[in-house]
């Protein structure tokens, strides 16, 4: 089957403009600092939903978190090694919780919430703390 002319041009276009805009954005972000806190609200969960937000914490660096979600969630801060999965903060079916986690060996961790039958709307905030130099 023929196409007409500018047939195939016209869905490509779209295709394009969206590939530009987005190596446009990421030229423009500068990348943040791993110190920067980050903070999220109003994070709509599905119900069993996962979501998870990872980063490379080194041996002597602290990990503060605090969430707080609308309905249970089970939450975790693990990191893979191999086929393993270690999991050294695990809290089930919490509304709330924070913590300092203090890494003993370099890996990339995520904290993890999943969602439950009726899903969520979740507000977290994490920032990691660098080892200060001794003077």
């Amino acid at each position: 089957m023929r196409r007409g002319p500018g047939r195939g041009h016209r869905l490509a276009a779209p295709a394009a403009a969206l590939l530009a805009a987005l190596l446009l954005a990421g030229c423009a972000a500068a990348p943040a600092d791993r110190a920067d806190p980050k903070a999220v609200r109003d994070h709509a969960m599905k119900a069993y939903a996962v979501h998870e937000e990872c980063l490379r914490i080194a041996v002597g660096e602290r990990l503060e978190y605090y969430f707080m979600s609308t309905q249970p969630v089970d939450f975790n801060l693990h990191y893979h090694e191999g086929r393993a999965v270690a999991m050294p903060v695990v809290r089930e079916r919490s509304r709330e919780d924070s913590g300092v986690f203090a890494a003993n060996i370099a890996q990339d961790y995520c904290l993890m919430w999943e969602a439950g039958p009726a899903g969520a709307v979740l507000d977290y905030r994490f920032r990691l703390r660098l080892p200060t130099a001794r003077q």
